[in-house]
């Protein structure tokens, strides 16, 4: 009887080990991403990707300094789907929206800038990107290819983004020459 009890105990403790390991693991890799796509010292704050794939007008991947691949989604926008995906149907101008992002980017160097949330629900990277002097995610809210959306507490720029978007609509740019109102499903 004693020895079944100290036999308990050992798988106890050792389950308790096993799952302390894992719960360390999973927060020690969620801080890693949080800190950033780029795990390591840059002093600048500036971080730096490749872009090689452009997935639709708000979302692409990028090669990071490390070599690592990740997968961007840009803050403050949402831009149509040119294809079904998740809960979202595809929308007639999304092609368009993704060609228009795909020659501004692809195959380009792009900084990267943060907020408050770096990871959304999907575990996509949240980001702002720049192409040198050009603020992306503005430059598609500004032509009509995405639609402000803000989610907080990531709006940093949301002011502006509300400007931008006044302006396409009332010069009907891009989703705004469809539509008074362009709506996604």
């Amino acid at each position: 009887m004693k020895k079944w009890i100290i036999v308990k105990i050992k798988l106890g403790v050792i389950a308790l080990f096993f799952s302390l390991i894992f719960f360390m693991s999973c927060s020690r890799s969620r801080e890693g991403i949080k800190a950033g796509f780029l795990s390591g010292n840059n002093a600048s704050g500036k971080h730096y990707g490749r872009v090689y794939k452009v997935i639709d007008g708000d979302t692409f991947w990028v090669k990071n300094e490390q070599g690592n691949n990740v997968k961007i989604r840009l803050i403050g926008i949402d831009a149509p789907e040119d294809k079904n995906a998740f809960k979202k149907k595809k929308h007639p101008f999304g092609k368009v929206s993704k060609r228009y992002l795909d020659s501004l980017i692809l195959d380009k160097e792009i900084r990267l800038e943060y907020d408050v949330d770096s990871l959304d629900r999907y575990g996509r990277t949240l980001a702002y990107a720049y192409l040198s002097n050009t603020f992306i995610n503005a430059d598609m809210i500004q032509n009509g290819y995405a639609l402000l959306m803000t989610i907080p507490p990531n709006v940093r720029y949301e002011s502006q983004f509300v400007v931008l978007q006044k302006y396409a609509r009332k010069n009907r740019l891009g989703l705004w020459g469809l539509s008074d109102d362009p709506v996604f499903d």
